[in-house]
């Protein structure tokens, strides 16, 4: 995990995601911020003086100082370069590449992911996945299944995902995979 005490001031104003209620809030150039986690392409801040938790996409990182790593170019309608079949595990590999703004583990180890289907069609593949999230009221189910959605479809071959967040079973600890309970320090 990645994380910075230093007081960053936003250089543009930017769109951010509230946390946890997931609504979309404009933060003004010049406003003090500190990076709690940056994981995943992107950052979570806190709003000096309003005690305010909110999630900045990578689109935006030039806002705080920060350059995102590169991500590989969105593949829609493309076949892997080496005309292989899509292969399940690029899919998961892109699917640990997404983060809860508030816990430092990839939805996948902590066990948010329940299923993942490859269905052929056209020209390339669509990618279902059904997932979950720790807290039935947390507002942060849609940003964090379009961050999901939006990695499947970097992946060469993928020509449509859907992300549907579910909630039965309920997400319990149980779930969280031996390395994120490593990491959450639960071991």
């Amino acid at each position: 995990m990645s994380t910075s005490s230093a007081v960053i001031t936003l250089t543009r104003d930017i769109e951010a995601i509230q946390i946890p209620s997931g609504l979309t809030k404009k933060l003004e150039r010049g406003t003090p911020v500190i990076i709690t986690q940056a994981l995943g392409g992107t950052y979570t801040v806190v709003v000096e003086h309003s005690a305010g938790l909110f999630r900045v996409l990578a689109q935006d990182a030039d806002a705080l100082g920060k350059y995102p790593a590169p991500t590989p170019a969105s593949a829609n309608g493309a076949t892997p370069h080496d005309g292989s079949p899509l292969k399940e595990e690029k899919i998961w590999e892109q699917l640990k590449t997404c983060y809860d703004p508030e816990i430092p583990v990839n939805i996948v180890d902590l066990g948010l992911i329940y299923s993942m289907e490859i269905k052929p069609q056209d020209g390339g593949n669509l990618v279902e996945v059904k997932m979950t999230l720790t807290a039935p009221g947390c507002g942060m189910g849609p940003s964090i299944a379009s961050d999901a959605q939006r990695k499947i479809l970097s992946v060469p071959g993928v020509t449509d995902a859907q992300v549907d967040v579910v909630w039965d079973p309920p997400w319990s600890a149980d779930r969280i995979s031996p390395e994120g309970k490593s990491k959450l320090g639960m071991m």
